[in-house]
């Protein structure tokens, strides 16, 4: 299991070691496991940029080849292979098919639904993170068979900004001023018309005691607070990185809780002026946009 912060080179390392293993003849066959398309295709990207000599394939785009020292894949994609073979429907993947299994990102989805992964295949597992979680239901040190908290090596951000001060630089954060994104919502502090509107949406109708307080932390599970929001991205368009001459906001990604606050946040964008921000503009990317990759590889595109 290696602890690496993000941007200093997770599939890059995993490359070399994939080189080293073929080298020495310790591998002849290895997959890379990802969650998300756009990784497994990012993936493949970058083994082949630096081992173009060896064939691979993508799982989720091509028909298998045997022979293929490389194989991509999802999770999910690899669990249905899994239980194809299980099913005797058609032999797909033997256990010992292949001799390194790279997981990348691997604090997210490797428990319980995915762990027969690690039951199935017999190999060397490669376990790629920046986060790991030690937690008692999902612990990413005990699925590698490590004690808590002792990763086999770890590269944590501080010491890659050491490292590589001309390529990495340390992430600076803004806050913006906001009251309940900072304090929460007191009900005692509202107007009266506040209070009135927090009685009916909130309480559902209900009296309020005069002690009601939503943590800040708590808001965007279920609150989209209109006025806060335009307010944030006012913010973004005023104090945001700029192109063509300073009058334009630069490529942003603004992370959302879940697809409907992020079309929530593109409407509010709209709302603020819908002809700058119309289709071209801004774009909502989740797992359920069938044109997610093109618009991943259209904001990546220099």
């Amino acid at each position: 299991l290696l602890v690496l912060a993000t941007g200093t080179g997770k599939t890059r390392t995993s490359i070399a070691i994939s080189k080293v293993l073929l080298e020495c003849n310790w591998a002849k066959r290895i997959l890379f496991l990802a969650d998300r398309t756009s990784l497994v295709k990012q993936a493949k990207r970058n083994f082949v940029k630096h081992l173009p000599e060896h064939t691979s394939v993508n799982l989720l785009e091509e028909k298998d080849n045997p022979d293929a020292r490389f194989a991509f894949s999802t999770y999910q994609t690899m669990m249905n292979l899994i239980d194809g073979s299980r099913d005797k429907e058609k032999r797909f993947y033997g256990v010992g098919h292949f001799d390194l299994i790279i997981i990348d990102e691997a604090h997210r989805s490797i428990y319980k639904k995915y762990q027969a992964i690690f039951e199935y295949f017999d190999a060397l597992f490669l376990g790629l993170t920046a986060t790991p979680i030690d937690r008692i239901d999902k612990n990413t040190y005990h699925i590698f068979g490590l004690p808590d908290k002792s990763p086999t090596d770890a590269f944590t951000f501080q010491e890659a900004i050491d490292h590589n001060p001309r390529f990495l630089n340390p992430y600076k954060s803004i806050e913006v001023p906001t009251k309940f994104t900072k304090e929460g919502i007191k009900y005692e502090d509202l107007s009266e018309e506040e209070k009135e509107q927090f009685e009916d949406e909130i309480l559902d109708g209900d009296k309020a005691t005069g002690n009601e307080w939503i943590p800040p932390a708590e808001l965007n599970k279920w609150l989209f607070n209109k006025p806060t929001t335009l307010k944030t991205l006012k913010f973004i368009l005023e104090q945001g990185i700029k192109k063509r001459g300073g009058e334009e906001l630069g490529k942003t990604i603004v992370f959302a809780k879940n697809r409907k606050h992020a079309q929530f946040l593109k409407d509010m964008f709209l709302e603020l002026d819908k002809e700058l921000f119309g289709n071209d503009y801004v774009k909502v990317i989740t797992h359920g946009e069938e044109r997610a990759q093109e618009f991943i590889d259209r904001f990546c595109d220099e």
